[in-house]
């Protein structure tokens, strides 16, 4: 078994979009060949109908299918929008806030982390949760199965405290991975951070493997924020080992940054 996925996050499209990032990161997928591209959320800036439809005819243009899922930005600012019909640009395009991508390799399913009552914290509901074990538990025997939200479980120290986890993060972690999942990805947070449980979790030898990723930011709303690199992920599985990729973008292109490799299943990586 060989799968790969590409995983972009926060394109905020609406505002400083770059032709010569979006040329190279066509480029890239053409070179890298992923089986699935991944849109962690905040596709659009202000959540209006031509962000929305710019932002899906970029992914779409990209080749592979494209699973998708809403972030903050993707909400309409404007009441009583927000409130009445948040998901409606985003469903109108995307058929659904909580999609599944499923073949013989890769079972991904995607969960609604944003609130309209919340513009930076976000949750995901004890339901939704159910919903996303149930799809997890249908992926074919084998399948290396990925959950995709838009709030980060993990990230850098020094991101500025109002980017705060998703609510109730171990409890949101602990059942994805009861329910399978090898892969939990997400953005928000504009920087790279991917840890393997082990390195952040105290559990027993028994215990699962499951890697925590976030994805740079594709989109940089703020170019003279500190601390917000330009970038995207690469995960490549086989059916010893997932490896992430990250590529960051400087001097024109996209360049590989970094390149980490997890062990699946429960032991360590052979020495």
């Amino acid at each position: 078994m060989n799968a790969r996925i590409l995983h972009v996050s926060d394109l905020h499209t609406g505002i400083r979009e770059d032709p010569d990032v979006e040329a190279a990161l066509a480029a890239l997928v053409e070179r890298v060949q992923p089986e699935l591209v991944v849109a962690s959320g905040d596709l659009a800036h202000r959540g209006r109908r031509g962000q929305h439809e710019r932002a899906h005819r970029l992914l779409r243009s990209l080749g592979p299918p494209v699973l998708a899922v809403p972030g903050n930005h993707d909400l309409p600012y404007a009441f009583p929008a927000r409130v009445t019909h948040p998901w409606a640009e985003f469903e109108r395009l995307w058929g659904t806030t909580e999609p599944t991508y499923a073949s013989a390799t890769l079972h991904v399913v995607g969960l609604n982390s944003a609130r309209p009552y919340r513009h930076q914290t976000g949750a995901v509901r004890d339901e939704r949760l159910h919903r996303a074990a149930a799809r997890l538990a249908e992926a074919a025997d084998g399948a290396f199965r990925v959950a995709v939200l838009h709030h980060h479980l993990l990230g850098a120290p020094w991101r500025a405290a109002r980017k705060r986890p998703v609510a109730h993060r171990s409890h949101v972690f602990r059942e994805l991975v009861s329910a399978g999942a090898d892969l939990i990805v997400s953005g928000h947070i504009h920087q790279a951070a991917v840890s393997e449980r082990h390195e952040f979790e105290v559990v027993g030898s028994e215990a699962r493997t499951a890697v925590v990723s976030i994805a740079p930011g594709l989109g940089q709303p703020r170019p003279n924020r500190l601390g917000e690199a330009r970038g995207l992920h690469v995960y490549e599985v086989d059916e010893q080992t997932l490896t992430v990729l990250t590529y960051i973008w400087q001097g024109g292109g996209w360049g590989l940054d970094a390149r980490r490799t997890f062990a699946r299943g429960h032991g360590p990586l052979p020495s």
